[in-house]
Order: structure tokens, then C-alpha cells, then sequence
């Protein structure tokens, strides 16, 4: 296996920069997700990592050695697209095997690793079947197995199940992981969907604009967010925000806003009259009979196991997901409790996060 290094990548298309300085370094058998919206770059360093764009500056190295300008079969890299790339005439057996016979690999070997890899992804049933009699799910298992048989150093995901129906995603993320916890592959999977990351990842890296923006494990970038950005973008239902300004009392510090009066944890770096963004996740909110955060409700929306509550709070909405047995009635006044350790703060200018 191997480990993959970014020392200062850079990447322009004539004379627009669309990545600058991104360093970033994923050890061997790590499972890193680079996450982020459309035009982010994940894409792009994912495709320079693979050798499919050139590096416009920096040093890519993968196992300690520069590849730059090293070809990508020469990488020792496997890459599995959004779209399968499935020849269609052939069998699943061949679409399996095709690099290895392209290597000129005994039909022994072939016939080794083909079937070695179609017993980890279940896939021993369909070996004689076409591309276009197997699910969405199975294509995609296939992709997987012909990257398994080149028994590459790093594996490349490139937003492999956005093609999928909620339900095949949920069981494909299960698949993924469990393969690479039995292959102990070095792994990059670059995704738009927070829940991937936060299932899969041993680190995710979160970009915007072209560069980093936070990277970490799932529950250090859910739990301490360095950004506004950050927390808006992890997390499901995304995160509440509320502007106001923090303001002494008795002895410590409070945030308010119109409807809202919440106590700042003991050491919070914020200081009175500091215009600030105050975060709440909709699981950290409690229905109370009088809380520091009041409204109106505007909308009650079941989901089965629990219900979001949609609440008027001074004109933003704010969300609350409670339990079942809360029943309100749209246009109900609601009051809305936090633990304080519970809150997250934001500078308002910079949107960074107060320490």
C-alpha cells in the first residue's frame, strides 16, 4: 500500500488559478473523503492524483515518490468513476479482468483474482452476465472489482454512487467500507454528500473555493467546526444560526438576539458587545415550557422516527427535531431550551469560529 502526499498543488486553466497551496498528506490504508459542493476542486485533485490533469505547481507524491509527470498507469492507483465505464460487450468476467489480460497475465492468474474478487463483492452469480443485466448496485460492485484485481497501493473513488437510489447508497457506503477494512487500501473518495463522509471517513477534508478549509475526523469537524461554512455545510438538518451580540451578566457572558437570551460557556473567548453568529444543531434543542429561545411554530414535519419542528424565531427559521410524542399545532407559541456546552459561536465578520 501507499501513502498519498500534496505539497502546495496548484492548478489553472490559462490564466485563471483554481487551487492554490493545497497540502495534504493521507497515510497508508487511510479512508480519506474530500468533501465539498460543485467547483470546489475535489474533483480536480482527484483527477491529478490519478495522472487525468496535469499539476499546474507543488509536488504530488504517492509511496515517496514524485509522479508529476509520471503516466498513470505507472502510478500504482485504481480508480472507480461516477458512471461504471462498464464495456458493454462484455461479460462481467472480462470487465473484471480486462487490465490484467491487457498486462498479458496468465489466463490462470486471471481466472484467480477474477473470482477472488467477485467472492468478496458477491458477485460469483453474474460473472457470465452482460453489464446491462445487472442492477445499478451491481455495476457498480464491478467497477470496484476490476480496481481490486490490479491490487493497486491507493484506491480512487470519484463520487461513485450519486447514480444511485437512496436506499442502494446506503447499502453501497456499507460495501465500500467493508471492503477497504478488508483490503487496508490507501483510499481517496471525493463526494458532495456529508452523509458518505460522515459514515465512511477515517478523515475528511472539506474544501471550498479550491483550497482546504477544515480537515479532521467525522467527529472532530461535527463537533468543532472552525467555520460557519463548516458547520453549516456537515451536519443533517445543517445547523441553526442566529445573529446577535454576546453581552455581560452577572459575572459571565450572554448571547442575545430578538427572542433568544443564552449563557456563554465559562472561557469562551467571546467579549461584550462582540457581533456574533450563534450555531445550535436541531438534535441539541429541547421543547421546554419556558426557554431562553422562543417562536411560533410554522411547520411540524414528521419523518417517522422523530419530528422536525420548523420555528419562528424572531423571522429565521429554526429547527428542532424532538421525539414523536411532542404534538404541537402550527401558529402554537414554542419555547426552546440548549445546553450551553452545546452552542456553537461565530465571529460575525470573519465567521470564524470563537474559541
Amino acid at each position: 500500500m501507499a501513502s498519498v502526499e500534496y505539497k502546495k498543488i496548484g492548478k489553472s486553466f490559462g490564466s485563471v488559478e483554481i487551487m492554490k497551496d493545497v497540502s495534504l498528506r493521507i497515510e497508508d490504508g487511510e479512508f480519506v473523503v474530500l468533501l465539498g459542493p460543485s467547483g470546489c476542486g475535489k474533483t480536480t485533485l482527484l483527477r491529478m492524483t490519478a495522472g487525468l490533469e496535469t499539476i499546474s505547481s507543488g509536488e504530488l507524491e504517492i509511496a515517496g515518490r514524485r509522479v508529476n509527470d509520471v503516466h498513470p498507469r505507472d502510478r500504482d492507483i485504481a480508480m472507480v468513476f461516477q458512471n461504471y465505464a462498464l464495456y458493454p460487450t462484455m461479460k462481467v468476467f472480462d470487465n473484471i479482468g480486462f487490465s490484467l489480460e491487457v498486462a498479458k497475465r496468465s489466463k490462470a492468474e486471471i481466472k484467480q483474482k477474477v473470482e477472488w474478487a467477485a467472492a468478496i463483492l458477491n458477485l460469483t452469480p453474474y460473472l457470465q452476465r452482460y453489464p446491462k443485466e445487472l442492477s445499478g448496485g451491481q455495476r457498480q460492485r464491478v467497477a470496484m472489482g476490476r480496481a481490486m484485481v490490479r491490487e493497486a497501493g491507493v484506491f480512487l473513488f470519484d463520487e461513485p454512487l450519486s447514480n444511485l437510489d437512496a436506499k442502494l447508497r446506503a447499502h453501497m457506503r456499507l460495501e465500500i467500507r467493508q471492503l477497504h477494512n478488508k483490503l487496508g487500501a490507501t483510499t481517496v473518495y471525493v463526494t458532495h454528500d456529508q452523509i458518505e463522509a460522515m459514515t465512511m471517513a477515517d478523515k475528511i477534508v472539506l474544501m471550498q473555493g479550491g483550497r482546504i478549509v477544515q480537515m479532521g475526523s467525522p467527529d472532530e469537524i461535527y463537533e468543532k467546526p472552525n467555520s460557519k461554512y463548516v458547520a453549516d455545510f456537515i451536519g443533517s438538518p445543517s445547523m441553526n444560526f442566529l445573529d446577535g451580540e454576546i453581552a455581560a451578566e452577572g459575572g459571565g457572558a450572554i448571547f442575545r438576539a430578538p427572542g433568544v437570551s443564552i449563557p456563554v460557556p465559562a472561557g469562551t473567548a467571546a467579549r461584550p458587545g462582540q457581533k456574533t453568529i450563534l450555531g445550535i444543531r436541531p438534535n441539541d434543542l429541547k421543547v421546554t415550557g419556558s426557554g431562553p429561545i422562543s417562536g411560533r411554530l410554522i411547520l411540524a414535519e414528521t419523518t417517522g422516527s422523530d419530528v422536525h419542528l420548523h420555528v419562528d424565531v424572531d423571522g429565521r427559521d429554526t429547527v428542532a427535531v424532538v421525539p414523536r410524542a411532542e404534538r404541537l399545532q402550527p401558529g402554537a407559541p414554542v419555547s426552546l431550551t440548549v445546553a450551553p456546552e452545546a452552542i456553537h459561536l461565530f465571529d460575525a465578520g470573519t465567521e470564524l469560529r470563537i474559541g
